[in-house]
């Protein structure tokens, strides 16, 4: 059969009595076998039989292949082992003194079950015999708790073995273990037995088929994978005769073709007369009116990309009543022609209609934003226009940087920013160290974008990441296939716990200054733990009456919403804070162990609050309609509550008469009535009130401004156990066909972070969409149009929560970083050194020269498009890794030797060594065979990073693209690029090598490209600068030479002459020092 369910070809066996096991051994080769003594082989090609082998003991009932057998089960109990080429028995277990039921082989293990003789006669065999097909001898039997009838392999983490009973009893289990009657599961099905069972290739997804003719589906995921190279299933066209729609006889443009009706040659009612007909053509489609907007036009041509809004070699008719596209009719009626002439269409002029109205709901600034890259890359785009603020926004081009608008609300919060720059560890990955790094370039930045790089580098190696399902594939982050709402809730829990695990054993004491006293701070713990961590007692209560209760914690809460929530449509008001509460003190029915009855009870679980976290995080789950209506339904009762709250105080806008300003100074006028727009689509709360009861109970309730100034500030009410909660920060998911969706973050940014980079106090709220970063009104961030802008994760912080923190940042990286380390190449000898490592006495201070260069390999490669009128448009840049840095020391005796000459290790696969550019070759990465002074990169970030922070000037060429690639923000007056000094306006780009045979009279670059050498280089040019510029105190003089140097290149197109007898710098005396090193 083919894959949409047509049969191909019927073949009948003559000699063949019932065949029960079909193989395919490869594309076009076919086993069968059943109760006959033979095998046949049957090409599909031909549809002939090309081999009949003789079977000594007939009855083969089950067959398997892998690379070193054909195994075939008997019904008498015996597996058999086959060659590949000769179909010759190499060997043959006894399983079973009855029959076989089933079995599979992987590895070197083979896995069987049957039945058994017994006086009655047959009994299912509840012992599953083992074999090690190494040494061709049985193990120890494998004992399950269920009658076992299918049993299939699933190798996903461990060789787990899936064992399936008539009854629809499932049980996973080791081979070489022992099973667990916990791990039990039930199948429900349709018919009273299970007739067959089967794994996908993939062993993502598990099929039962039932004696009613059901299938029933289990998969680890909503949208699994069935094979390695899985296509969409084409399925058989269900019939249409009884599902066809009424035609409407008066509908002149209807087409009769809806109706289908046999091939026939004799005349149709719908073939008029010509008399009464005329051919007419069908009617161009009007043109999409996002291929209008983005058409460009060359001369009296437009080109404009494809947006592939319809299907290949179909068009759409103007009629689409009922939902349905059909193709207009290619004739028309006489007596219609005015009224088929008079027919609306749509303009053709894009003028007069909406920018793009696919996306009329999404707000611009909630829009996908991307980066238009140039020839010049990143240099000339203006992110300026995307955010005019001075804090710093994420680049999204780097994979998996979905996360980037939790990593700005973890930034956000000032006693993590603080923790997190304060944490610095030996492990090569910790992703509290990295992203300790970015904030810190978070902070450096005065509106420019930085790109979270290394911190994702580390985030793709830990292995619970990759468990959870939160490494996206760039095709599925490309194209929006995966929930982003589901994966930034699983990454905000992930990230929680792994920062609490990170700074477990590394906190600081001194940190937490309010938990001297407090029972909830352990030794074990860490801030983070102090901050997000909530401490609960599960209570299981068993209808014997037995109680058991357990002490747990968990870092966030997610919500819980009532029951029949989607099907309660008449508007019942539910608070937020009792949804909170439900999810808080969460109470269910389920199945638990009881120790008193000594097996599965129904339990109520109660969940009981100990004490409250500093910072509250939701998950909010909004994963179905079920949910999104929940929310839309609540946002409508509480839009008329407030209604009615407010009776006719509520405008239209928020334009207020000078008579409603000069009412704010009384007390009365204080606060501001809210306009419509402000009260639409609000259900939550800017503020919460818990309090702690005395029988461990929660009391919650949503707080506004209003209740302060009747019941006084929070904060005098904290020791009776009463505590208020304000919004911090919301994350959405914007929903947008076109683009596949994106993730942004409303975060209300604190007092201390506006000090520090604007210099005023105050609070604002603002929108973080990658690197684009607006101000916006705090209703803004509360209000979620389910149609486009779901919730997925809330932030609520105690108030005055930065006064029991220590926010003092100590730079926990130190001169010893600087100071010789070994090297992770197993190979390296001394005489391979190329560099000194810096002594005791040589520390760098400030302004300190250094001379740096980095060479890069490459990940990725680059994406790019050629357009209909032949330029070339980048859609994704390469993605670079630094793979060797090199400092040189800028002054003092050893000027110009190097004392950082470090190689890279990386994980990542390189696509290209780039050999010609960076003299980097395959191996000199690899610490198994590299002789070079191989280290981590977080080694040699530390080492820049100590660097920057003690103030040295860095000297190099094209320095801008090497501390990007790094991963550093260093300050502009920091950086003496020789790029940009010897740099004429609105001109080209000069080589370091034209620079150095120009000015210095030397030959470098000559085969491959040497980071030694060229930091070098730089340093002498910019001490030649100094010398030409009279230390920048004669520009006119230096731009003659500029002028003069840039004739000489045009002359020669830029070209460094080789004459003959030239040689390398390399052998040059200047270099003696280094190759003796």
């Amino acid at each position: 059969m083919a894959r949409g369910g047509l049969i191909i070809f019927d073949y009948l066996l003559d000699e063949s009595e019932d065949m029960h096991s079909l193989l395919l051994t490869d594309s076009s080769t076919l086993l069968v076998g059943g109760l006959q003594n033979h095998i046949l082989e049957i090409d599909l090609n031909t549809v002939q039989e090309t081999q009949k082998y003789a079977v000594e003991t007939p009855g083969v009932t089950i067959m398997r292949q892998t690379n070193r057998f054909f195994f075939c089960g008997h019904t008498s109990g015996r597996v058999s082992l086959r060659d590949l080429r000769t179909f010759k028995v190499e060997h043959e277990f006894d399983a079973f003194s009855g029959s076989l039921s089933d079995f599979d082989v992987h590895g070197n293990l083979l896995a069987t079950c049957g039945f058994s003789s017994r006086l009655t006669g047959l009994a299912c065999d509840r012992f599953l015999k083992v074999y090690d097909l190494r040494m061709m001898r049985a193990i120890t039997p494998l004992q399950v708790h269920v009658d076992p009838a299918f049993l299939r392999f699933i190798p996903t983490y461990t060789s787990r073995l899936a064992i399936i009973s008539q009854s629809g009893q499932c049980q996973f289990c080791e081979p070489t273990g022992l099973a667990n009657p916990a791990d039990i599961f039930h199948v429900n099905p349709v018919g009273p037995l299970l007739m067959t069972f089967d794994v996908s290739a993939s062993k993502q997804a598990l099929a039962f088929g039932d004696s009613e003719g059901c299938v029933h589906l289990w998969t680890d995921s909503p949208e699994p994978s069935f094979n390695p190279y899985s296509r969409e299933t084409e399925f058989a066209l269900p019939c249409l005769v009884d599902s066809l729609p009424p035609l409407d006889w008066s509908q002149d443009l209807l087409p009769l073709s809806l109706i289908p009706v046999p091939l026939t040659t004799d005349t149709l009612l719908s073939d008029w007369p010509a008399a009464n007909s005329a051919p007419a053509p069908r009617r161009a489609p009007p043109v999409d009116a996002e291929i209008l907007r983005t058409m460009k036009k060359v001369g009296f041509i437009g080109y404009a990309p494809n947006p592939r809004t319809r299907l290949r070699n179909q068009a759409s008719s103007s009629c689409s009543e009922q939902g349905l596209l059909f193709v207009a009719i290619p004739y028309r009626l006489k007596e219609s022609d005015s009224e088929f002439d008079s027919f609306s269409q749509v303009t053709e002029s894009p003028i007069g209609r909406e920018e793009e109205p696919h996306r009329h709901m999404v707000s611009k600034k909630y829009r996908k934003v991307t980066i238009k890259y140039s020839k010049l890359g990143l240099e000339d785009f203006d992110f300026k226009h995307y955010n005019k603020t001075l804090f710093a926004g994420l680049e999204p081009h780097i994979p998996n940087a979905y996360c980037n608008c939790m990593i700005q609300v973890l930034y956000f919060l000032e006693p993590v920013r603080c923790l997190i720059q304060n944490h610095l560890c030996q492990k090569e990955f910790c992703l509290a160290c990295e992203l300790g790094f970015l904030f810190h370039m978070l902070d450096l930045s005065r509106g420019d974008p930085c790109q979270g790089s290394n911190f994702l580098r580390a985030f793709r190696t830990i292995p619970e990441a990759s468990a959870l399902g939160l490494i996206l594939a760039d095709s599925d982050e490309a194209s929006g296939k995966g929930n982003l709402a589901r994966l930034i809730q699983r990454w905000n829990r992930f990230i929680l716990t792994q920062l609490h695990q990170d700074l477990q054993e590394l906190e600081v004491p001194q940190a937490y200054r309010g938990a001297g006293g407090s029972s909830f701070c352990s030794s074990g713990d860490s801030v983070i733990g102090q901050l997000f961590s909530c401490e609960m007692e599960n209570c299981s209560l068993c209808r014997c009456g037995s109680e058991t209760v357990r002490a747990s914690s968990t870092l966030l809460f997610t919500l819980s919403y009532p029951e029949g929530s989607n099907t309660d449509k008449t508007g019942k008001n539910c608070d937020f804070a009792q949804v909170l509460k439900r999810s808080i003190c969460l109470e269910q029915n389920t199945q638990a162990w009881c120790d008193n009855c000594e097996k599965y009870q129904p339990t109520i679980q109660t969940r009981n609050i100990c004490h409250l976290p500093d910072i509250l995080v939701i998950n909010c789950e909004v994963n179905s309609l079920k949910e999104a209506d929940f929310w839309r339904m609540q946002a409508e009762v509480a839009f008329k509550i407030a209604i009615k709250k407010h009776g006719g105080e509520i405008s239209k806008n928020k334009e207020f008469a000078l008579a409603d300003w000069k009412e704010l100074g009384s007390p009365e006028g204080m606060l501001m009535c809210p306009s419509i727009e402000e009260l639409k689509n609000v259900w939550l709360p800017f503020s919460i009130r818990m309090k702690m009861t005395k029988n461990k109970g929660l009391d919650v309730c949503n707080w506004t401004d209003g209740d302060e100034m009747q019941w006084g500030p929070a904060r005098a009410e904290e020791e009776h156990g009463v505590y208020v909660y304000d919004l911090m920060a919301t994350v959405v998911h914007i929903l947008d066909s076109r683009t596949g969706g994106s993730l942004v973050a409303h975060i209300k940014v604190g007092e201390t972070y506006h000090q520090r980079k604007e210099g005023v106090t105050h609070q604002q709220w603002y929108l973080f969409n990658d690197f684009l970063i607006e101000p916006i009104d705090k209703h803004e961030a509360v209000q979620f149009d389910m149609n486009w802008k779901v919730p997925a994760i809330l932030y609520y912080i105690k108030r005055n929560l930065n006064s029991k923190y220590n926010l003092n940042i100590k730079n926990p990286i130190e001169a010893s970083v600087l100071l010789a380390e070994a090297s992770l190449a197993r190979k390296q000898r001394k005489t391979h050194t190329t560099f000194i490592p810096l002594m005791l006495n040589e520390m760098p201070q400030v302004g300190d020269l250094v001379g740096l260069d980095a060479e890069f390999v490459t990940l990725n490669e680059e994406e790019a498009e050629l357009r209909s009128d032949g330029t070339k448009s980048t859609i994704k840049p390469s993605q670079m890794s630094v793979a060797r840095i090199t400092c040189v020391r800028g002054q003092g005796p050893n000027e110009g030797i190097p004392f950082i000459d470090d190689y890279i290790s990386t994980q990542e696969q390189v696509v290209d060594y780039l050999t010609q550019y960076s003299g980097i070759k395959p191996g000199d990465l690899d610490a198994k065979i590299s002789s070079k002074h191989l280290t981590t990169l977080k080694s040699t970030y530390l080492k820049l990073r100590f660097l920057i922070d003690i103030g040295v000037k860095f000297v190099g060429h094209g320095l801008q693209k090497d501390f990007r690639v790094i991963n550093l923000m260093v300050p502009k007056d920091q950086v003496l690029d020789t790029v940009y000094l010897f740099h004429m306006p609105r001109k080209r780009m000069i080589s370091l090598r034209f620079l150095a045979w120009y000015f210095l009279d030397l030959k470098i670059q000559g085969e491959t490209h040497d980071s030694i050498e060229d930091a070098r280089t730089a340093l002498q040019l910019y001490r030649k600068y100094l010398e030409l510029s009279k230390n920048g105190t004669e520009p006119e003089s230096f731009h003659k030479v500029l002028k003069g140097l840039y004739e000489k290149g045009r002359k020669m197109d830029w070209k460094v002459p080789e004459p003959e007898g030239q040689t390398s710098p390399k052998n040059a005396a200047v270099f003696s020092s280094v190759l003796a090193l």
